[in-house]
């Protein structure tokens, strides 16, 4: 009975993690997932083979890992980014989010300190909203960007 109820009270933990910091088999369950979504008639014991992995690895965490932009569609998005204070930069950066055919929902940017400033943006993922995790990429290659980190999705 104790056992039951200690594992009714743990919660699960989500965390947003950039490619490079996963453990190459979590890479490869990611890539045997979409391979058998591309190709129905695939079987898990082909793919696996081709992905250089088990199956048991792949049935351990098939359900622990997905791609940012599979579940992130009618969602609100909020990222954080250190940025340099250059005009136009900040224009830069919601034109991209335009091209993305992202809503923005909020903007805050802080008072520059030291030249740095600290610029927070909301926005909707819509239907018709393209790959978000390209925007963020995007937005991380500008200049004078220092940073960016995803803060929630919600």
């Amino acid at each position: 009975m104790e056992e039951v109820k200690r594992s009714r009270d743990k919660k699960t933990n989500y965390y947003v993690v950039k490619e490079k910091a996963l453990p190459e088999v979590l890479l490869k369950v990611a890539a045997v997932k979409k391979k058998l979504e591309q190709d129905p008639k695939l079987s898990i014991i082909a793919a696996v083979e081709r992905e250089g992995i088990s199956r048991s690895s792949f049935y351990k965490y098939k359900d622990d890992i997905m791609e940012f932009n599979d579940t992130a569609k009618g969602r609100t998005i909020t990222f954080v980014m250190q940025m340099a204070d250059s005009p136009g930069l900040l224009a830069e950066v919601l034109k991209l989010i335009a091209e993305y055919r992202a809503n923005v929902l909020t903007i805050h940017q802080s008072v520059p300190v030291n030249g740095v400033a600290t610029l927070t943006i909301s926005v909707e993922v819509l239907g018709d909203t393209g790959d978000v995790s390209k925007l963020i990429i995007e937005i991380e290659h500008l200049e004078s960007v220092h940073y960016v980190k995803i803060v929630s999705r919600e």
